[in-house]
Parts: structure tokens; C-alpha cells; sequence
């Protein structure tokens, strides 16, 4: 399970808009979604470009510190 820290999270209307961004990229199963931690967890399924799940939380309104 790979892990990042999210900045500008402060809500469940704030985990949902990332998980469901992070459905959307290639390689990425199972994210969850800590907006009290500022912080994602996700399973990699293959091979997942880190920089399309930084777009992916980025395009949601949120960045990855």
C-alpha cells in the first residue's frame, strides 16, 4: 500500500472528491481517504504513474505535499 500526504482537505465531501479522483487512474485500487491525517493510501495494481495521481488529487483542488 503506497501512502501520500494531501493538503486542503478538511471534510468527507473532501475524502470523496480525491477517492473518486483516484478511481479514475490506472493502477489505482482500494484508495482511502484520511482528511483528518491529510493523508491517501492506495493499492498499486501494476504499474501506476505517480504523476497521474498527482494530477488526478490536483484537478479534485487539492495538493500533494
Amino acid at each position: 500500500m503506497r501512502s501520500l500526504k494531501v493538503e486542503g482537505m478538511s471534510c468527507k465531501h473532501c475524502a470523496m472528491a480525491v477517492e473518486k479522483a483516484l478511481q479514475q487512474v490506472q493502477g489505482v485500487a482500494n484508495p482511502q481517504v484520511d482528511p483528518d491525517k491529510g493523508e491517501v493510501c492506495f493499492d498499486e495494481i501494476g504499474a501506476v504513474d505517480i504523476n497521474a495521481v498527482n494530477t488526478a488529487i490536483e484537478k479534485a483542488g487539492y495538493k500533494v505535499g
